[in-house]
């Protein structure tokens, strides 16, 4: 039943692209191995096979008065997660494109997995961000990502992957509507009644 709450999640927060500027970078998740890896040998880094990767993508606009209430210097809107199969420029470009208006304007690191995305959007401006640079120059998406680690490792343990989407899905929802307070209840049950057809089920 959790896990239909949470499709019902995903799917509602499918409806809406991202617009804006926006930040853009990979976060790796540990999770347990594949059926198909069980028999491999460990690889360590990013390679893992205990390790998932997932696209994060927030709305986040400079502010003038050069931070936010909360030190940060730029203003957070929404922001989407989604596991990976790889870090191919093949695979991030068309995750980008769905899920993207296409007047954004994108800051990312420069890593090659994201070379082919001024293709999609109005603008992107990859730079080479220092580790000590992380908080000014891709604030949100780092944060989110730290706080979905925090969130899976305080209540799960050996999670699967294919469930992983599911739990960000959660996650994701959840900030988006950080200000409805108890409205949120009843935004997921018209979200649950809107996509009842559309919810799989899910094996024990």
């Amino acid at each position: 039943m959790l896990h239909k709450l949470r499709q019902a999640m995903g799917i509602r927060d499918d409806q809406y692209q991202l617009i804006g500027t926006l930040e853009l970078d990979d976060g790796f998740f540990s999770t347990d191995k594949k059926p198909q890896d069980k028999d491999q040998p460990q690889k360590r880094g990013r390679g893992s096979q205990k390790k998932s990767k997932v696209l994060v993508m927030a709305e986040s606009e400079p502010v003038k008065d050069k931070t936010t209430k909360k030190g940060k210097p730029r203003k957070v809107g929404h922001i989407k997660m989604l596991v990976m199969e790889d870090l191919k420029p093949d695979t991030v470009t068309p995750l980008v494109e769905k899920n993207v208006s296409d007047d954004v304007k994108i800051d990312s690191d420069d890593s090659t997995s994201y070379n082919k995305l001024a293709e999609v959007v109005a603008e992107h401006k990859p730079k080479v961000v220092a580790k000590e640079d992380i908080n000014k120059d891709l604030p949100w998406v780092h944060l989110a990502i730290s706080n979905a680690k925090r969130m899976l490792l305080d209540v799960y343990h050996h999670i699967a992957p294919e469930y992983l989407q599911s739990y960000l899905n959660e996650f994701c929802y959840k900030f988006n509507r950080r200000y409805f307070g108890e409205n949120l209840f009843d935004r997921l049950l018209i979200a649950c009644v809107s996509f009842k057809n559309n919810l799989r089920y899910y094996p024990r």
